[in-house]
């Protein structure tokens, strides 16, 4: 009977994280969309547009009221903004604290078992931080009376930027970036995975050389995100700047995780052979 209710407090958590991860993107790609919408109201055009009503609202001593329904209207658009912003750092908050009671049940189910949800929860979290958006890059220019003008806004995430740079013929980044952001993880989290699942059968035990050289290489993960973040933060114009997502932090919970698995699953193995 505790068997039984422990695998579905499991398998609960894990559907729940899964929600939670679907969440956080539908949130981030609402905000990217909304930001989008925000910065195609306030180019060049239309900011002299809103400055004309400005003066057009003072001449007319209060009896036209263009502008003020402008601002108005922008107030609702950040206020929208803000409300999908929030909730995707909600969701991805959510994420985290079921993750966090997933290590709870480590006192609670055998080592394998453990092994095997913290591979189940890195996957999750890292097909998250491979979808969702991890930054989003602005380009301004303070331009004289308009004030500072929104050149351009691009919302990056990676699977986005893999196909971007393979686009724009920059194979060898794009290649590394597909390596070690896709492929290397996906291989990495199968193999925790299949091991532990099929710890007793022959074949498993010979991918236990395979897995300890893809525990060598758990930093990679890491170099990861480092040349994600020097790639979007690079200066393209006059002011660029740059917001991280919660991609990001999907992606780093996916570190962790795997960081972790390994190490749980290599004392699994030494436990199974000393057995």
């Amino acid at each position: 009977m505790k068997q039984i209710t422990t695998t579905l407090i499991a398998i609960l958590l894990l559907i729940l994280m899964t929600f939670f991860v679907l969440k956080a993107y539908q949130n981030a790609k609402s905000y990217e969309e909304m930001s989008q919408l925000m910065v195609q109201k306030q180019d060049i055009t239309q900011l002299s547009k809103n400055q004309l009503k400005k003066l057009a609202q003072g001449l007319s001593l209060g009896f036209y009221s263009g502008y003020q329904e402008l601002l108005q209207e922008q107030k609702k658009d950040q206020e929208v903004q803000q409300f999908f912003k929030q909730k995707a750092e909600q969701y991805t908050l959510y994420f985290v604290l079921t993750l966090g009671a997933i290590f709870l049940l480590y006192f609670v189910v055998s080592l394998r078992e453990f092994t095997i949800l913290l591979g189940l929860s890195g996957l999750i979290a890292l097909i998250g931080g491979l979808i969702t958006p991890i930054m989003m890059m602005s380009i301004h220019k303070e331009v004289e009376y308009l004030g500072d003008v929104v050149l351009t806004m691009e919302s990056k995430g990676v699977m986005g930027s893999i196909l971007k740079l393979f686009d724009n013929n920059d194979y060898i980044i794009g290649a590394v970036l597909l390596l070690f952001s896709v492929i290397f993880p996906l291989l990495k989290t199968i193999a925790i995975l299949f091991v532990s699942i099929f710890i007793q059968s022959k074949f498993a035990h010979t991918l236990v050389h395979f897995f300890k050289i893809l525990g060598k290489w758990s930093m990679a993960d890491v170099f990861v995100v480092s040349t994600l973040l020097v790639y979007f933060s690079a200066s393209k114009g006059d002011m660029s700047r740059a917001e991280v997502q919660v991609g990001l932090y999907l992606f780093l919970t996916y570190v962790i995780v795997s960081i972790l698995a390994s190490l749980f699953a290599d004392k699994m193995l030494q436990e199974n052979k000393e057995a």
